[in-house]
């Protein structure tokens, strides 16, 4: 058997109003924190973690801006400072490239890092591997981490304020854990015990999904947290957390070889990870030759949940553009996860079938 070492955060707690209790979290970990975001994270968290930590026993010692991309520039440049600043707790506040970066830095220095998520688009905050991209947007590479988040505070009363676009990214990149991870678990029969708890967390996640999440959507549209978004919220995070960490790094398939490919085209560097996945989905059932029923049923829930069911709805891309990403995509490291390869006339057919479908759905 081969060696696995399998990765959790220390702590994790959810549901309304947890941010209250950050300072309690931050006082077993550390003494001197630096709050790390993106703009609009550090605008709407950033109060509250002052006056959180305001009484002690941990200082803020100040706050940065990630720097907008997960790139090495960013996580280099960011080390630095919580080595300048003798600091021993990260603060990291934001969506997934916030988190990723904040988890790089925490491991680069060698410091523990507490996740606040404040849109809920990815399973980041709670995952020990950063995504990289170069400084340019475009994808990196995978980044193992050798440690995950020393606690994750997911308070669905921030999350229900954020735009209603995050939550559908979560969901099309939550939705792909179950559709990915059965695209490449083709030997059901010879799954370990560990990959069948990955499986079935997988499953959970888009059970959760095609229950809770219309219900979900609209407790963001009125900003108000419900019952079915702290449900959806559990399988963003937790359960495709756990998916991800069990699966021995083999979970992902043609749906984020797709988003990859999509990061070589400038027109959709800020649709957002989990929209474009949500879109590569689609596209991984045609490629599987998924029956009509099927994939009308998953283009139904993605609607349902927000996610693009068409490449118009994404940019307006020339033939060009769309020849890069179709390029990139069938290179792109996670499509080599599929049983089978797959060319670029297959993507293109993949492609077509999900469009011409969508045109009977509305």
């Amino acid at each position: 058997m081969q060696a696995q070492t399998i990765i959790f955060p220390a702590q994790i707690l959810r549901g309304p109003a947890t941010l209250s209790r950050l300072a309690q979290v931050c006082a077993k970990i550390g003494r001197r924190a630096l709050l790390i975001g993106g703009r609009q994270a550090l605008m709407a968290v950033s109060d509250i973690v002052k006056a959180q930590l305001a009484a002690g026993p941990v200082t803020l010692v100040g706050c940065e801006w990630f720097g907008g991309e997960c790139s090495e520039t960013q996580i280099d440049r960011l080390a630095l400072v919580v080595a300048d600043l003798d600091i021993d707790l990260i603060i990291g506040a934001g969506g997934g490239k916030a988190l990723d970066t904040c988890k790089a830095v925490g491991a680069a220095a060698n410091v523990p890092v507490v996740a606040i998520p404040t849109i809920a688009a990815t399973c980041a905050a709670v995952t020990p591997l950063s995504i990289r991209y170069f400084d340019n947007g475009q994808f990196q590479d995978l980044y193992p981490l050798p440690q995950a988040p020393a606690a994750v505070i997911i308070d669905s009363d921030l999350l229900a304020r954020a735009p209603m676009r995050w939550l559908a990214a979560g969901l099309g990149d939550t939705l792909a854990k179950w559709y990915e991870f059965r695209a490449i678990s083709v030997q059901q029969s010879r799954l370990v015990g560990i990959q069948r708890s990955s499986q079935a967390n997988s499953l959970i996640c888009y059970d959760l999904i095609a229950t809770y999440g219309p219900a979900a959507c609209q407790a963001v549209r009125d900003g108000r947290a419900n019952a079915g978004l702290d449900q959806v919220l559990d399988a963003i995070f937790m359960f495709a957390g756990l998916t991800s960490l069990m699966s021995n790094g083999a979970h992902a398939a043609a749906a984020h070889a797709i988003y990859e490919g999509f990061t070589v085209c400038p027109k959709t560097h800020d649709f957002g990870h989990g929209l474009l996945v949500g879109f590569g989905n689609l596209c991984l059932l045609a490629l599987e030759n998924r029956s009509d029923d099927e994939l009308r049923e998953a283009m139904t829930l993605a609607q349902d949940c927000a996610v693009p069911l068409r490449l118009s709805e994404i940019a307006q891309l020339t033939a060009e553009e769309l020849d890069a990403i179709v390029q990139a995509s069938i290179h792109a490291p996670d499509m080599e996860n599929m049983p089978g390869k797959v060319t670029a006339a297959d993507l293109y057919a993949a492609i077509s079938r999900v469009e011409a479908m969508a045109e009977r759905i509305d």
